[in-house]
């Protein structure tokens, strides 16, 4: 995305007006994702003590959210946590407002971005510059803050000292748009708000175990391309199956008749107790219960995802301590689309001829050939 001021105001849900009573997951992120907000901390390695240390820049942030209900009353801060490059929010507007929710959170986008504008001018380039970049970059920062120093008492490099400040104060820290998403469905809130409270833990959890949270591009299983999060060696367990409900099954429960529903059920459970690799994209409600015992009596499965990987993806609350434990691999066909909103019937089919062609094909002549490619 293109940071000249010419791009349209990006929101999750366009055409709509948010005028009223309702609950939404602001986050605002730093430019760069440049840890500049505060310090992951880890006691003894353990990413259940994670905790974040804040910045001076962090508080002043902090500070300014806080100070949001008295400028708009409307407004509730039910939660939030502030990480390293990023702060996330959860806003109850608890009466209807003569602006929209997306008028205010522009206004505190732009707060945020004077804020941030008046601290990249406060410090200076070669202090933002050790808390801004890698290893390798702090020695490159270095290395131009020697010829600067050896050349500066001459006119010339005074000048391009000055130039190069200005260049480097000249975007804002927080010129990525907010995130906003609201959170209206049953049981939302409880969701997000454990999310936030486990941010750091799950960050801590990726910076210690990275391999099975990097996205890996290029798994090719019977000829189609994948990306994946999580344990490829999933793709070399012994024996697969998919957990498709079908529809008959879920017409008969219906109408009295449960039978072969709960049989179906019982036997996706079973089978996965007996090591074999369960392999769905866990679409419809009963299939998702299937997965919930499955995270419970954590058994491995492979779970087809319906939109490609984001950067710095994190799979959801229930997946995460599963894919870090190895036993969940995540697969995606298609490139991640930010405006995707709901499944579509042709993707929900063809999703499920998936699972049942990586089933029939993982363990074939053809994979134990080479002809595909699985990075492990």
């Amino acid at each position: 995305m293109t940071h000249n001021g010419q791009e349209k105001w990006h929101w999750q849900e366009p055409n709509t007006a948010w005028y009223g009573i309702g609950i939404y997951h602001v986050t605002l992120t730093v430019t760069g994702r440049q840890p500049l907000l505060g310090t992951l901390v880890i006691p003894d390695n353990d990413p259940k003590q994670a905790r974040v240390e804040w910045s001076d820049l962090g508080r002043k942030v902090l500070a300014h959210l806080q100070e949001l209900p008295k400028r708009r009353p409307e407004i509730q801060i039910i939660s939030f946590n502030l990480m390293p490059d990023h702060l996330h929010s959860i806003w109850h507007v608890t009466k209807p407002m003569p602006v929209s929710i997306l008028s205010v959170v522009r206004g505190f986008w732009q707060g945020e971005k004077k804020i941030g504008r008046a601290y990249s001018m406060s410090v200076s380039p070669h202090s933002m510059r050790e808390n801004e970049h890698t290893e390798t970059a702090n020695e490159q920062a270095r290395q131009r803050n020697n010829e600067y120093t050896e050349t500066a008492h001459t006119e010339t490099s005074n000048e391009q000292a000055a130039q190069g400040e200005n260049d480097y104060t000249a975007d804002p820290l927080f010129h990525t748009m907010p995130f906003v998403r609201p959170l209206s469905r049953k049981g939302q809130l409880n969701t997000m708000v454990n999310y936030l409270i486990l941010n750091p833990q799950r960050l801590a959890t990726k910076k210690l175990m990275p391999g099975f949270f990097r996205v890996q591009e290029g798994i090719v299983i019977a000829g189609r391309t994948y990306s994946g999060v999580g344990n490829t060696v999933l793709l070399q367990a012994a024996h697969y199956a998919p957990i498709h409900v079908r529809r008959t099954m879920t017409d008969e429960a219906m109408h009295g008749n449960d039978k072969r529903l709960r049989d179906y059920m019982n036997g996706c459970v079973l089978a996965a107790r007996k090591g074999t690799v369960m392999v769905s994209p866990f679409i419809s409600e009963k299939e998702k219960e299937v997965m919930t015992v499955l995270l419970a009596e954590e058994r491995s499965f492979i779970y087809l995802a319906d939109n490609g990987f984001r950067d710095y993806y994190k799979p959801s609350a229930g997946l995460f301590d599963a894919v870090a434990a190895g036993r969940v691999l995540i697969l995606s066909p298609w490139k991640y689309d930010p405006s995707k909103r709901h499944i579509s019937r042709a993707e929900c089919v063809a999703l499920n001829g998936m699972a049942e062609e990586i089933c029939n094909y993982v363990h074939s002549p053809e994979l134990n050939s080479g002809q595909t490619n699985i990075p492990l």
